[in-house]
C-alpha cells in the first residue's frame, strides 16, 4: 500500500552552518511545507559531532566553510561513525569546488549552492533546490553512502588519442553519481574500443574539476567535452554543466555539440539527450548505462538505444544510493548489474558492439 504524503514520517534535519543568518534562512526553508523539521543547529564541526549523537537526526545539511573543525572533517566523522544522509550547502565558489567534489565522492548525497543574492527569485530557486536535495536524502540507501575509492594502477599504459570512434558508451547519473562514477570509470580498460560519454547532474563549475578527478584515477584520459571536437576511441567525455551533450555525424566521424536547449526533466545536461544522440549517431554500436539517481532521466534514452540494437545496462537497486533512475530504466535494460561489476560489463559490451561493426 502506498503511503500518502500526509502519512509519511516527518524527517528531522540537523543544520550545520557558522552563519546565524544562513541558519535562520535554512530553518525557514526546511520547515516550509511540513515534510521536514529542524532537529537542531550547529555552528562548528565539533558541535556536529556532539549533536549527531544527541539528536540522532535523519539528515544533516552541512556547510563546508565552517571554522576550526570544518565541514569536510565533520562529514568524514559522520560517514564513518554515525552514517546518515548529508546534503552539502555551501557557496558556489571556485575555491570550494574541490572540497565539494571530495564531499560528494566521499558520500554526501547532494550539493546545494547557497543563494547568489537576496532576490525573491533566487530565494524561491534555492527553496526548490534544497527541497529536491532533502527529498533525495530522505530516500537514500544508507548502506551505499560510504565507500573507499581505489586509484587506478594503469596510468602508465594510457593510450594516446586515436582514430575516430566507431562505438560509444553513454552513462547517465544523478544523486550518488559522483561516487558511483569513481567506482566505474577507473575499471574501464586502457584499450577500451569505444568513446565514453558521461552525463552527471551537477553545476557548471563542477564538471571540469570532476573530469580532472576521474582523469587522475583512470587508465583512460577523461576530459570535459568541448564544442566541435571529433569524438575519438579510448577517451571519456564529461558533459559540461549547464549544456546538453549532443552529437552530430560528419562523414566517418562524429563531433560534439553543446546545446543550451531547454532542460529535460528539469536538468541540463540530461542523460536522455545524450542517449538519443548516441542511438542516432552510433546505432547498434551503442552501449547505454543508467546509474544511481533521483527521477527518470535516461529511461527513454535507454529505450532508444535498445531499439537501434545497442546494449543497455542499469545499476542494480541494492548498490544505488537513489534507485529511482535505474528503476525507471530497468524495463529497457538487458542487464541489471551491481556497481562493482559495471565497469567490467561495460568493457565487455563495448567489445561486443565494436566487433559487430567490423
Amino acid at each position: 500500500m502506498t503511503m500518502s504524503s500526509s502519512e509519511r514520517p516527518i524527517r528531522r534535519v540537523l543544520i550545520a552552518d557558522d552563519s546565524e543568518l544562513m541558519r535562520s534562512m535554512l530553518r525557514e526553508q526546511i520547515t516550509y511545507g511540513g515534510a521536514f523539521e529542524v532537529a537542531g543547529e550547529a555552528s562548528t564541526g565539533y558541535q556536529v559531532i556532539r549533536l549527531v549523537h544527541e539528536l540522532d537526526p535523519d539528515i544533516i545539511t552541512l556547510d563546508l566553510a565552517m571554522p576550526d573543525f570544518g565541514g569536510v572533517e565533520a562529514l568524514d566523522y559522520v560517514l564513518s561513525q554515525a552514517p546518515r544522509p548529508v546534503v552539502i550547502i555551501s557557496a558556489h565558489d571556485r575555491d570550494l569546488v574541490d572540497p565539494a567534489l571530495n564531499a560528494m565522492v566521499s558520500g554526501a548525497v547532494e550539493f546545494v549552492a547557497k543563494p547568489a543574492d537576496s532576490s525573491v527569485e533566487e530565494a524561491l530557486a534555492f527553496r526548490n533546490r534544497l527541497y529536491q536535495a532533502l527529498r533525495a536524502a530522505s530516500v537514500a540507501h544508507l548502506l551505499n553512502l560510504p565507500r573507499r575509492i581505489q586509484m587506478s594502477q594503469e596510468r602508465a599504459s594510457r593510450p594516446h588519442d586515436s582514430a575516430p570512434a566507431r562505438c560509444a558508451v553513454a552513462i547517465g547519473a544523478s544523486t550518488g553519481g559522483p561516487r558511483a562514477l569513481t567506482e566505474v570509470v577507473p575499471r574501464l580498460a586502457a584499450d577500451m574500443p569505444a568513446a565514453v560519454f558521461i552525463v552527471q547532474h551537477m553545476p557548471l563549475l563542477f564538471t571540469a574539476a570532476f573530469a580532472r578527478r576521474l582523469d587522475h584515477m583512470s587508465a583512460l584520459p577523461v576530459r570535459e567535452a568541448e564544442e566541435g571536437e571529433v569524438v575519438v576511441e579510448g577517451v571519456v567525455y564529461v558533459a559540461r554543466g549547464g549544456s546538453h551533450l549532443d552529437l552530430q555525424r560528419d562523414g566517418n566521424s562524429v563531433r560534439i555539440v553543446l546545446s543550451d536547449a531547454p532542460p529535460v526533466w528539469n536538468v541540463r545536461p540530461a542523460a536522455d539527450v545524450l542517449f538519443r544522440a548516441v542511438a542516432r549517431t552510433f546505432g547498434p554500436a551503442s552501449v547505454g548505462v543508467v546509474l544511481t539517481g533521483m527521477g527518470r532521466d535516461g529511461a527513454e534514452g535507454l529505450r532508444l538505444i535498445a531499439e537501434v540494437g545497442g546494449s543497455t545496462l542499469a545499476q542494480d537497486e541494492d548498490s544505488s544510493v537513489i534507485a529511482s533512475m535505474p528503476r525507471a530504466a530497468a524495463p529497457h535494460a538487458q542487464r541489471i548489474v551491481p556497481i562493482t561489476e559495471l565497469g567490467g560489463e561495460i568493457v565487455r559490451q563495448a567489445v561486443l558492439r565494436s566487433r559487430a561493426r567490423t
